[in-house]
């Protein structure tokens, strides 16, 4: 308890920029995960093309390279300057969003084909088909990989500690330098994410018993 008690300096803000991280780059994940996920079920070959291209390579480019870039290469290129920490915003939602993408699309993929039919022969455009009849049907059945994809941005956070953010990933290189047991140290850290996590996991299973239930 002590190592927690005497660098509660240390604990506090690092899990507060862990959590304004993890809000950022979850909202932005989701609103651009979305609209990657439309732009794969797209009737238009070069939409689709667009979002297989973005998907592909950002799921199989570890996130850490991606870091590297908005670090160390996104400087050179003198566009807009941005801090460390809107760095690794952008960094986790690009890396995160292709994830996300293909959650939502395996969700829509569930939705019979019919209802798409149906909403067409109505006269619905493409993008009401998606945001009035397939979207509400498919965002049912993506709530425990949408979860799960969540909870994983949330410890990927720690990575943002080896590009001069300050969270939680960083509280292990402080506790070292004060000469605290950097092993309690980091299993109070554990710990911290365990309880964070709890609230994501118990809204899950709220959504799936309502959802179910209206089903």
């Amino acid at each position: 308890m002590d190592v927690l008690f005497d660098n509660l300096d240390l604990y506090g803000p690092g899990f507060l920029t862990t959590l304004e991280l993890f809000g950022l780059s979850a909202v932005g994940s989701l609103i651009l995960g979305t609209i990657l996920a439309m732009l794969r079920v797209s009737p238009v070959p070069v939409f689709r093309a667009a979002g297989t291209t973005y998907v592909t390579l950002f799921r199989n480019t570890p996130l850490t390279l991606v870091f590297f870039f908005f670090a160390f290469a996104y400087p050179l290129l003198k566009v807009v300057e941005i801090s460390f920490f809107m760095a690794a915003v952008v960094a986790l939602t690009l890396y995160t969003s292709a994830f996300i993408c293909e959650v939502v699309r395996s969700g829509i993929n569930t939705v019979p084909v019919g209802q798409a039919e149906a909403s067409r022969a109505l006269g619905l455009t493409f993008g009401q088909t998606l945001g009035s009849v397939v979207l509400p049907q498919a965002t049912r059945s993506v709530v425990p990989p949408l979860v799960s994809t969540l909870i994983a941005l949330l410890k990927n956070t720690t990575i943002a500690a080896g590009f001069s953010v300050v969270e939680a990933g960083a509280i292990q290189a402080y506790l070292s330098e004060r000469g605290y047991d950097v092993f309690v140290g980091m299993l109070w850290v554990a710990l911290i994410f365990v309880i964070l996590v709890i609230p994501l996991t118990l809204l899950q299973r709220s959504l799936e018993k309502r959802w179910s239930v209206a089903r």
